[in-house]
């Protein structure tokens, strides 16, 4: 027959058994959620990348403007208009 220690080893075998089951469905669904939270996780860096690019192209529009500023192409066109506006003010001012 049977021995007590057999059965002892035969239901430890059993438990073991049942937690090791357990544990693996609880390991598969840790790992399907880290899945979703990385495809979501994902998406957001997508969407972060996107949100640059776009904003990229009008910072970058706005730098060179003010680096022509910078540079005096403004200052150069505002000589330029404000000899010209100076010429029609003498003028105005001999005609009178």
């Amino acid at each position: 027959m049977i021995d007590p220690v057999q059965i002892v080893l035969l239901l430890v075998i059993i438990v073991l058994t049942i937690l090791l089951v357990v544990l693996g469905v609880q390991v598969y669904f840790i790992l399907k959620e880290l899945r979703n939270t990385v495809k979501k996780a994902n998406k957001v860096l997508d969407n972060a990348n996107s949100i640059t690019e776009n904003i990229e192209e009008p910072l970058s529009a706005i730098s060179s403007v003010v680096l022509g500023l910078k540079s005096g192409t403004f200052f150069t066109i505002a000589k330029a208009i404000n000899s010209l506006l100076g010429k029609d003010r003498e003028e105005k001012k001999d005609r009178d």
